[in-house]
């Protein structure tokens, strides 16, 4: 398993060891003292999956203290373009983005601490992503931010256009409106 520390303190990007034979292949998706020697001294509780048709944006999500979430993001089934933003007002990228592709093809996981916006957008027909969350969801702590906010300006049509978004996603908050709850 290697592990790729990223511009953003704490978000981290991991490449499982991936054993492949004439059966196909095996990898460790989680391993709890594998994930402590790696830094990551975290239990998760919650596991989440959903299936998203080809340009399905989902988010940009995240949960307001003291429910905030850390998640471990990886795809089942096709590939999609991750995106975090950085809500941490106390770090010099506060309001700063990344993307990742992540995919069934590669087997990355993306490793998301508390005070991040995540969402992503669905590259293949029938894209089934997976998430280890070490808050359960509440309701009452949700929040997001526009995932099309020209002040973030997130290049999702470098990937594909998006084309399918919740009616609840399309009315989220712009950036500049969302700060004043985190």
């Amino acid at each position: 398993m290697k592990l790729e520390k990223q511009p953003f303190s704490g978000l981290l990007l991991i490449k499982p060891t991936t054993y492949y034979d004439t059966r196909g292949y095996f990898l460790e998706s989680y391993h709890k003292e594998k994930f402590n020697e790696l830094g990551l001294d975290i239990a998760f509780i919650q596991e989440n999956q959903s299936l998203s048709k080809k340009g399905t944006v989902r988010g940009l999500h995240y949960q307001l203290e003291p429910y905030a979430q850390s998640k471990l993001v990886h795809v089942v089934h096709g590939a999609i373009w991750d995106v975090v933003v950085d809500l941490r007002k106390e770090m010099g990228t506060f309001g700063q983005w990344q993307g990742f592709l992540l995919s069934s093809e590669n087997h990355y996981r993306l490793f998301i601490p508390k005070g991040f916006a995540h969402g992503f957008v669905a590259l293949h027909q029938d894209t089934v992503v997976c998430y280890q969350c070490d808050m359960c969801y509440q309701p009452s702590a949700e929040q997001g931010i526009y995932f099309q906010d020209p002040t973030l300006n997130i290049p999702w049509e470098q990937y594909i256009t998006p084309s399918i978004i919740s009616e609840k996603d399309a009315k989220l908050p712009l950036f500049k409106q969302a700060i004043h709850n985190f």
